[in-house]
């Protein structure tokens, strides 16, 4: 038997069985231990990568890292910021949004809102979060893609400040490597800071306190907890967590973040539950500053564009304004108080528009959602869909899906719109689109105002603005009316022709006949006839045409002193411009055109004691160092500013429009209860302007109501209902503790029957006594001839000589006959 043979007989035998199992045994081993070789040798090249990872990172990327003197001497662009002369700021312009704040000023709870959801173990961890990275790499892996984060805060400042935000490992790469280098540079206050300060928040905001001024009106140092979590909740996706523009994610993640820093204990359950609980006010398209001043800073905007050009926006301008924020929101709330009466005064227009509601359920709210989409707040005025509506409630659904109910007083505007008759386009009905207020009284139901008004302020003694209302409101319409409405100015023109008219020879107590005058008109046309809103009264003093502003009295003044005179002397001495003061009779009446800045700064002569000073809104522009690059040095009334009128003129003016304020048409100013207010009121040709201009020693202001398409205001509408309680509501409040004060009679002033001349001309001497009498005699409104005395006034009639014996007889028979 051969070898080969034997051998496998002896394979078969059963002694041999353990030999095959050894075999098998060995077989197994040796794939358990391929297996091994294989893990460690991935292990092996894994740490080879790795290690080949580090040391391209360390060689070649790590030299082409920025320099960190962005962030080391930080400087943002920050934008162009406007304050009031008491540095409340007021505006802001800017590529972005962004407000620098040191990281003591933030609160701790938006700091550790922030900590809580973006970066809870900041203060342990030397830049980067290792376990976070492992779990977004095996989460990337999963998903086939870089699909997650894991940026700590540092990490997210070296990518905001200097990579991009695209998703690839080499970009990973280069945080990681500016996240250590940052944190070797840096205190971890200093890059907390610094994110505060840098993080895109939406709507254009960098950093968390533009972000409370833009989404809540705020200055970051008042925002409450709620209003923390919610701003912490937009670095992931302002786009996606916005409140304005997605207010249920925005609350969901609110929510997730309050929850985060209860866990964490940086918050109390008492805390957690007050915030829960709170209903946010987030702000929508409008203002984003406690004070209305959006037409005034847009004039500081274009001045400052015009020297600066794009560098206005970026290089961290600072502007200090001549406004009074006090005085300017008085001023505000005057001009929508006015507008918002006249408005109710001339009924309900209507709804904005009318929609098809669902029954229910998220159909209703997101058609409720589109419906007020396009119809942002105008401050407190604020849109709203009807839900259901009779004449006696109306309930309605505003944008932040609060439900309000309006009954009683709150319909009073609308009642006709809630009646049965009401026609299709007045008829409030479900799912018609409202605007609603919220007073003291509760929620009413109000309107847009088509109606524009102004309201313009200065000191006198220098020109500076103290407040400047250009309209209703500036979202709804960006037309300046204060600097850009060119308008006649009624009869709060005339005071300037009755100054004309004392430099020739007139005074308060120059006797003027309001009687019906004619005047020829020019070839081809029939004579010029002037009327008045009322009857001619006849023969009254000079003082009284003015007070009861007699449009006949005005007239016959202008024509007696001429009016190319009276044109030369209003352009020269207030500043009135001469291709718009045109040369012809109804000047008087106040045909031109005039600016109400242009007005104001010419009242202001009047109550300075004669002086021309130039309305300025801009004191002093500083750089983001701190730098004065501009201050103004203003022209100040009795020291370096031009005289352009005679003393004894403006004190006299004074003394007349303090007669039209007291008791005459102005007359509205008494509820004041003030003596020493001086002013004059305009309504124009049916009514397109009504006016208020006047003035005490230390503040001038000049208020304007109209159509931007000019158009009667109503037939019954007058400056003084128009303009006036305007000029009394904010004077109300910015003279409110100043002391009356009355002018100081100048030298060439003297007194004569309690009124009025120039030394220069008296009775006798050179004084004109009267105009439009005849030769010093004329018939007075009941036709009884009027005598003018040596002192300038009229002459009382004569009594009647009668017999006394024959007065006792018919007195006798008086009392017989029962009379």
């Amino acid at each position: 038997m051969s070898s080969t043979k034997k051998t496998q007989q002896d394979a078969h035998k059963p002694g041999n069985k353990s030999r095959s199992g050894q075999a098998r045994k060995n077989g197994k081993g040796s794939v358990a231990h391929a297996l091994l070789l294989t893990i460690g040798g991935l292990v092996l090249a894994g740490v080879v990568i790795a290690g080949l990872l580090v040391t391209y990172a360390l060689v070649v990327m790590t030299p082409q890292l920025p320099a960190l003197d962005a962030i080391t001497d930080y400087r943002p662009k920050v934008p162009l910021r406007i304050y009031t002369a008491d540095h409340v700021l007021i505006g802001e312009f800017g590529e972005e949004r962004r407000s620098l704040v040191k990281l003591d000023d933030i609160p701790a709870d938006m700091k550790n809102a922030v900590l809580a959801i973006e970066d809870a173990r900041f203060y342990q961890h030397g830049g980067i979060d290792v376990i976070g990275i492992l779990r977004a790499g095996l989460a990337d892996i999963m998903h086939g893609g870089a699909s997650q984060g894991a940026s700590t805060i540092t990490m997210q400042v070296a990518r905001n400040v200097f990579l991009s935000s695209e998703k690839t490992y080499s970009r990973k790469i280069y945080e990681i490597l500016l996240a250590y280098k940052i944190e070797t540079a840096l205190s971890k206050d200093q890059i907390l800071e610094v994110y505060m300060n840098q993080i895109y928040l939406g709507q254009r905001s960098f950093g968390f306190a533009a972000a409370a001024r833009t989404y809540f009106g705020k200055d970051l140092k008042d925002i409450t907890l709620a209003q923390a979590a919610m701003l912490a909740g937009l670095p992931k996706a302002p786009s996606a967590y916005n409140p304005v523009v997605n207010p249920k994610r925005a609350r969901v993640r609110q929510e997730y973040i309050l929850k985060r820093m209860r866990d964490l204990e940086f918050i109390t359950q008492e805390q957690y539950d007050q915030a829960i609980a709170e209903d946010i006010q987030v702000k929508t398209k409008g203002n984003n500053y406690s004070v209305h001043a959006e037409y005034a800073i847009e004039m500081v905007r274009q001045m400052l564009y015009a020297q600066f050009k794009e560098d206005t926006y970026t290089r961290g301008l600072s502007v200090t304004t001549t406004l009074n924020a006090a005085d300017q929101q008085a001023a505000y709330d005057a001009v929508r108080k006015g507008v918002m009466d006249y408005d109710r005064r001339h009924g309900y227009r209507g709804p904005e528009a009318t929609i098809e509601l669902p029954a229910g359920g998220d159909e209703r709210d997101q058609a409720i959602e589109d419906a007020l989409q396009d119809k942002p707040d105008n401050d407190d005025i604020v849109p709203a869909v009807v839900l259901s509506a009779d004449p006696k409630q109306v309930q309605a659904m505003l944008r932040n899906d609060t439900a309000v109910t309006i009954s009683g007083e709150g319909l009073r505007l609308a009642a006709s719109a809630l009646s049965a008759k009401a026609g299709k386009n007045l008829k409030i009905q479900k799912g018609s689109v409202i605007r609603v207020i919220n007073t003291a009284k509760g929620w009413q139901i109000t309107q847009l105002p088509q109606v524009e008004a102004t309201m313009v302020s200065l000191t006198p003694q220098t020109g500076a603005i103290r407040s400047l209302v250009g309209g209703f409101d500036f979202n709804q319409n960006k037309f300046n009316h204060v600097t850009q409405a060119w308008r006649q100015p009624g009869s709060t023109f005339k005071p300037f022709i009755y100054s004309a008219a004392l430099e020739k020879g007139f005074g308060p107590a120059s006797i003027i006949n309001d009687a019906p005058v004619s005047f020829p008109g020019a070839p081809g046309q029939g004579p010029w006839e002037p009327k008045d809103d009322d009857q001619p009264d006849g023969p009254m003093p000079l003082r009284t045409g003015l007070q009861r502003s007699k449009n006949l009295v005005s007239i016959r003044l202008l024509d007696a002193i001429g009016v190319k005179y009276a044109q030369e002397f209003v352009t020269s001495h207030f500043g009135f411009d001469l291709d718009k003061t045109p040369p012809y009779l109804p000047l008087a009446l106040g045909a031109g055109q005039v600016t109400p800045l242009q007005l104001v700064g010419a009242y202001a002569v009047l109550a300075n004691g004669g002086y021309r000073v130039n309305p300025y809104l801009i004191s002093q522009v500083t750089d983001s160092r701190g730098a004065v690059l501009s201050k103004v040095e203003p022209q100040v009334a009795g020291q370096n500013a031009t005289r352009v009128l005679d003393a004894r003129n403006s004190y006299i003016m004074t003394s007349l429009l303090q007669s039209v304020a007291q008791r005459g048409t102005g007359a509205g100013t008494n509820i004041l209860r003030r003596t020493d207010l001086a002013g004059k009121t305009g309504t124009t040709n049916d009514a397109f302007d009504g006016w208020f201009a006047g003035y005490q020693n230390s503040l001038v202001a000049v208020a304007w109501m109209g159509y931007d398409q000019p158009k009667s205001l109503g037939s019954r509408e007058f400056g003084a209902q128009l303009a006036l309680p305007i000029w009394t509501e904010y004077m109300g409040r910015a003279l409110r503790g100043v002391p009356e004060y009355q002018m100081p009679m100048p030298a060439g002033v003297t007194t004569i029957n309690n009124e009025f001349y120039f030394d220069n001309f008296t009775p006798g001497n050179g004084f004109i006594a009267s105009l439009g009498l005849g030769a010093g005699a004329s018939a007075s409104a009941s036709g009884a001839p009027v005598e003018i005395g040596p002192d300038g006034l009229p002459v009382p009639a004569p009594v009647p000589q009668t017999n006394p014996q024959e007065d006792e007889k018919q007195n006798i028979l008086k009392l017989f006959s029962g009379h």
